[in-house]
């Protein structure tokens, strides 16, 4: 891009910039709360400050993405207009240091995650005032590389995480009616998590599966998944069939469980002091010491390997089972394309992070049994059993819990945050 030093679109006033960046923050530490595989937390959001970071991340959000038509100017379907100095932006990327990649289905996964703290993230920074105008994502190459990408964040220079692969850029404006409240977005935020425990055995109210399933907002908008609950007794019999046949594979794969294991921290404490993984009790609910220690040695890699060969990892897949089956609700989404692209698995996160949050509002929690999507024979298996369509990228039981469950632990907001 060219052009004089006079056209060039101006960098924020610093009394413009500090409000954005307090706001940044603030939306940071409740979108730190996203779901994420393992609890790994693959993401990391850049914001642009200086005049030439600020060019790339322009530039980045006005270019069409790699081999693909014109984007629409904004999720919200209305036209972009001239924002001159009011403008700022940030870009999501993938943290290739925090990636779980030991399976090929790892990889929606992982872009999931991010889309969820996306959805997240700008659903915080609206109820400040500062609205999405515009979105690109960064496509890969037919060769799955994503030259366009660092071509236009070269820039950058030093600035940009070596580690971080960019998925998106969005322009942000400034805004003067929010609708609702940042600390109604927090509470619900901080009582969403994952609930292992056994669910009450009563039906959902369709009224409220039907509320769970609405249009959505934000970047979900335009997200195209399909979402299937599963409530009729000879579907969940089915789901859990397949749950007692195939949810001890991972423990059976080397490479897989080795990563797994390694987000396995030793108690509540060095799971908070890591910010990421999980405590035992994240699996099992609460535990002594000395269980503790035994369930810990008996899931060690290396005591896995000889267990397998006894059979314990069918033995956990039945108990798995045991807890799906009586689960009054399973719910399955799915992406329209079976090979789904990065901005429709992003969006599909997005989706999934607004669903979630709805769940919790209306006072249901989620267990994701993810082991049944994470190779592709099983989820295959699962697709054509119960007719679903398209890539399935997440199935959950879904229900009122019995008891509660404590929240895995968090990074703190600010460390997915750059300032380049």
């Amino acid at each position: 891009m060219t052009g004089s030093p006079t056209s060039a679109p101006r960098p924020p006033s610093a009394a413009r910039r500090v409000p954005f960046e307090h706001a940044l923050r603030e939306a940071a530490d409740i979108a730190a709360l996203s779901p994420s595989s393992h609890n790994c937390q693959p993401w990391g959001v850049a914001w642009p400050s200086g005049r030439g970071a600020r060019r790339a991340a322009e530039r980045l959000v006005e270019e069409a993405p790699a081999g693909g038509p014109e984007a629409p100017d904004s999720t919200s379907g209305e036209s972009s207009t001239g924002g001159g100095d009011t403008d700022e932006y940030v870009i999501l990327a993938l943290d290739r240091e925090r990636e779980l990649t030991s399976l090929p289905a790892h990889a929606v996964e992982m872009l999931v995650s991010c889309g969820a703290y996306l959805q997240i993230l700008l659903r915080s920074l609206a109820l400040q005032g500062w609205s999405t105008d515009r979105i690109r994502f960064v496509e890969p190459l037919a060769d799955g590389r994503t030259q366009k990408a660092y071509d236009a964040c070269r820039p950058l220079g030093d600035t940009w995480p070596k580690s971080w692969s960019p998925l998106c850029a969005v322009r942000l404006r400034r805004t003067d009616e929010p609708v609702g409240t940042l600390a109604e977005l927090r509470r619900t935020a901080l009582a969403r998590r994952t609930n292992r425990a056994p669910y009450r055995p009563g039906a959902v109210e369709p009224a409220v599966l039907d509320g769970l399933s609405a249009p959505s907002t934000g970047v979900a908008e335009d997200a195209g998944v399909t979402v299937r609950h599963l409530v009729a007794d000879s579907e969940r019999a089915a789901f859990a069939g397949l749950v007692a046949r195939h949810g001890g594979r991972d423990f059976t794969h080397r490479q897989a469980w080795r990563e797994t294991y390694s987000f396995v921290r030793r108690d509540e404490a060095e799971a908070q002091a890591r910010g990421d993984g999980f405590p035992l009790s994240q699996l099992f609910g609460p535990l002594s010491t000395p269980r503790r220690h035994a369930l810990r040695l008996a899931l060690a890699p290396t005591t896995m390997g000889v267990l397998r060969h006894a059979g314990y990892h069918r033995v956990l897949a039945r108990q798995l089972a045991r807890v799906v089956r009586p689960t009054p609700a399973i719910v399955a989404m799915g992406l329209a394309d079976a090979l789904p692209g990065v901005e429709a698995t992003v969006r599909g996160g997005a989706r999934l992070a607004e669903y979630w949050l709805r769940a919790t509002e209306a006072g249901l929690a989620l267990h994701p049994v993810s082991v049944v999507l994470q190779h592709d024979d099983v989820r295959k298996e699962l697709q054509d059993r119960l007719g679903l369509p398209g890539r399935t990228f997440f199935v959950s039981r879904l229900g009122h819990p019995l008891t509660g469950f404590p929240r895995s632990p968090r990074r703190i907001g600010a460390r997915a945050v750059r300032t380049i």
